[in-house]
């Protein structure tokens, strides 16, 4: 399958702009992806309360597809929880803060710092802390309506935020189904 974004070269992106404040590197990062993608990345975007695993989050998606994903994710707060266990490849660079993670057995955290590309593969799950104003371009490959449960589903039913729910649905679906018209599964 052909995907439109490539791991590598997000973070070589994201790692581009580190200096910047982090609204900038928000701009800067998803003008580089309209540049190289045009027409995919929408211009309006907004910020979505998400509570997926136990962790609360704020979220704002660039790109979704039936194959691919792209969102900015953080928290000015300290976060933590469950990743979930996916059909999906799932790539998280960091832009600020930092990410610690660890999976079953391991007993000592791997730590990731900006410019620092996490990987959880397909079929595999992890515990997750990011420390206070920690933000991340996260991209996920592989059967993305697999994950809505956990990420949109799961949210409003622990916490009853049908708000936040309808607005990730809207935006997701409505970059959807601009890929599918364009023949983009």
């Amino acid at each position: 399958m052909a995907y439109i974004f490539e791991p590598d070269l997000l973070q070589e992106i994201c790692r581009q702009h580190l200096e910047l404040p982090r609204e900038h590197q928000f701009e800067a990062i998803t003008d580089i992806l309209d540049k190289r993608c045009p027409g995919r990345i929408p211009a309006k975007r907004r910020w979505i309360f998400n509570v997926a695993g136990g962790a609360m989050g704020m979220l704002t998606i660039l790109y979704g597809s039936m194959s691919e994903y792209l969102i900015f994710f953080g928290s000015p707060i300290p976060a933590g929880g469950y990743s979930g266990r996916y059909w999906s490849d799932i790539y998280d660079v960091v832009l600020t803060g930092e990410m610690r993670c660890y999976t079953q057995g391991q007993f000592e955290p791997a730590i990731y710092r900006p410019g620092d590309m996490a990987y959880l593969r397909r079929g595999t799950d992890k515990g997750y802390r990011i420390r206070s104003d920690t933000w991340m371009l996260e991209y996920a490959r592989g059967f993305i309506p697999q994950m809505l449960p956990f990420g949109m589903l799961s949210s409003t039913a622990t916490t009853l935020d049908f708000r936040s729910m309808r607005q990730q649905f809207w935006d997701f679906g409505r970059i959807l189904v601009r890929e599918l018209l364009r023949g983009k599964l």
